[in-house]
């Protein structure tokens, strides 16, 4: 018997007339009873009773005794209590979430609002960023990601899709044309936002996996929306996913170009740690973020590119055109 449930049994036959007695409110026979006490006076160098053939009383030790464990045993009862862990999972804590900025501003705290009003008690950090959380070391909970997800230590619901276009304004086509090609296109002015992990640009993906980085953008920031305010003011042309721009692009504030070259959609997905047990709280926070996020997919409006016409490339000072740089083609990451 490990000392614990000893603890335990200790405190019964403390307040009991005798050892028989301790076993039939503990339902076990005496010898249990006796043979548990005995360890325990072992182990603590004591006697817990002065035992005679009228019965048995605790010693002042034991007195002493009695009164610590039963205040031990009551709180590791107290902790294990299934009400009281349910209470404390389900309806009270922190649970941390990462999640790009973008997606964090516009979706995720309208998706929790419900559940955050019925459990007033649970929570919210949310972390928002497009450097790649790291899990472990931030105690992420719960997250949403924009890429690939093929990372054993997470469980990852895909929940929908996210699609890229080059959208500018119609004063932007207006002023610079409709590029013909990727080599017009980054002649024109074109954003570029810088991945917070490495520092350099994200490339521009396109289909069957052409990549292109812009080699002279007009307008550089590591804030997506930020881009999307340049892109929304007709300073560049900029590729912007789905969530953002088609709003704008179904009411004619914003044009695609190049909807030929557009890339696969990529997937979203929200993720959690593999580990076991899972808080409640936190499948509960999961669950609604999954199923808010399959629901948010089908709302959007499709992306209405315009015809693309060809155009001359822009000319430098020098009057030659100026060339394009590739990207070497590799597997697109997440930003988030």
């Amino acid at each position: 018997m490990n000392q614990l449930e000893s603890l335990r049994v200790f405190c019964v036959a403390a307040e009991a007339v005798n050892f028989r007695d301790a076993a039939t409110r503990l339902g076990v026979s005496p010898q249990v009873v006796t043979r548990s006490v005995r360890e325990l006076e072992d182990a603590l160098g004591e006697p817990l009773f002065h035992r005679s053939t009228r019965g048995v009383r605790l010693s002042t030790f034991g007195e002493q005794l009695a009164q610590r464990a039963r205040d031990a045993v009551g709180g590791i009862d107290q902790l294990f209590h299934r009400v009281d862990r349910r209470a404390l999972s389900e309806l009270a804590g922190v649970v941390r979430i990462a999640a790009p900025s973008s997606i964090g501003r516009h979706f995720i705290l309208q998706a929790l609002s419900p559940v955050l009003q019925k459990h007033p008690e649970i929570v919210i950090d949310l972390r928002l960023s497009e450097a790649r959380a790291d899990v472990v070391d931030q105690q992420i909970d719960v997250g949403v990601r924009i890429g690939f997800m093929r990372d054993s230590r997470f469980v990852a619901r895909r929940v929908s899709t996210v699609s890229f276009a080059v959208v500018g304004t119609p004063k932007r086509v207006a002023s610079s044309g409709i590029p013909g090609s990727l080599d017009a296109l980054f002649d024109m002015p074109v954003t570029a936002l810088i991945d917070r992990n490495s520092g350099r640009p994200w490339p521009w993906v396109f289909r069957a996996g052409k990549q292109r980085i812009p080699p002279a953008p007009a307008f550089v920031t590591d804030d997506p929306d930020t881009e999307f305010a340049a892109v929304l003011d007709g300073l560049a042309f900029g590729q912007i996913p789905d969530y953002l721009a088609a709003p704008y692009l179904q009411t004619g504030k914003l044009v695609e170009v190049l909807a030929d070259e557009a890339p696969e959609p990529w997937g979203l997905y929200v993720y959690r740690a593999q580990r076991t047990p899972v808080p409640a709280r936190v499948r509960l926070i999961y669950d609604r973020l999954v199923d808010a996020m399959r629901a948010e997919a089908g709302l959007l409006p499709r992306f209405t590119p315009i015809t693309p016409v060809s155009t001359p490339a822009r000319k430098t000072r020098s009057g030659s055109a100026r060339p394009a740089r590739r990207a070497q083609p590799s597997e697109p990451s997440s930003p988030s």
